[in-house]
């Protein structure tokens, strides 16, 4: 025969179970602050500590972020996104230079980066209105506010992000100081910086191709004389024959080399042919 556990008992050993619960604290989140020198957030430069900073301004200057305090030895920028209707994100950077003291003029620069998180909140607003007589009386008079409320906010530990912006700053340090610390020229364009063009050389102008001469004109052709006619052409009517008048008296031969008034030549021994007719 089974005996049955009293109700009693089983209530105590629930609560020694909720006590045991209850002692075991979550691990406090500073307990993973190590406090080691892991170089994530620090650099060390070969220059002074104005110069340090000044390379740090331009650097956050060429990602868009508005610098909000320039000390010789402190800079802050921040910089929004949007990344939903309803978020928004933005990035607080603060940067601070100090000078190691030694005769090489090196500084160390320290650079620590902000994540805030906003969400829109809709507050709604309800008004009544009293009257004199009847005492105060609410009505469906109302009206809502939409604001951005922080609702989260976190110092960037990522290695990565911190890696890429002491690279850029090494773009903006003086050449002569990347020149003695035997540091690497990078490319620009890697960095998200926009390379400077060199303007294209001037061309010599090409001369004008030469006209292509004019093509000939076309030779009309020659006419042809129009044939003659078929038709005969009637010979021109002969002419009578020249015939010298008789002269009954001799020529004097007292006369001087000069020929009488009135006397004629000699007949033509052959008589004279016609003249030809050309056809028209």
């Amino acid at each position: 025969m089974s005996k049955s556990i009293p109700m009693h008992v089983v209530g105590l050993a629930l609560v020694l179970a909720a006590a045991a619960g209850c002692s075991s604290e979550k691990t406090a989140i500073y307990e993973h602050e190590n406090f080691d020198d892991s170089g994530t957030f620090s650099r060390n430069y070969p220059v002074t500590d104005a110069q340090t900073c000044e390379a740090a301004r331009r650097a956050l200057l060429s990602q868009g972020y508005i610098i909000t305090s320039s000390d010789p030895k402190l800079v802050s920028g921040h910089k929004s996104f949007q990344q939903t209707g309803d978020t928004h994100m933005e990035i607080s950077f603060s940067v601070v230079c100090a000078d190691d003291g030694s005769e090489g003029h090196h500084a160390t620069m320290f650079a620590n980066a902000l994540q805030d998180r906003y969400a829109l909140k809709k507050t709604n607003n309800s008004a009544s209105l009293g009257v004199g007589v009847l005492g105060s009386v609410s009505m469906p008079i109302g009206s809502s506010d939409d604001s951005m409320v922080k609702v989260a906010s976190e110092t960037v530990s990522s290695a990565k992000f911190y890696e890429r912006f002491f690279t850029l700053v090494e773009l903006f340090l003086p050449p002569e100081a990347k020149k003695a610390a035997h540091i690497k020229e990078k490319p620009k364009t890697d960095l998200g910086v926009p390379e400077a063009k060199a303007e294209p050389a001037q061309l010599a102008p090409t001369p004008a191709p030469a006209a292509a001469p004019a093509p000939a004109p076309a030779q009309e052709p020659e006419q042809q004389p129009a044939p003659a006619s078929a038709e005969p052409v009637a010979p021109p009517p002969e002419t009578a024959p020249i015939t010298p008048a008789e002269n009954s008296e001799p020529a004097s031969s007292t006369d001087s080399g000069t020929a009488p008034a009135g006397s004629s030549l000699p007949p033509p021994s052959e008589p004279i042919p016609a003249m030809p007719v050309t056809a028209q």
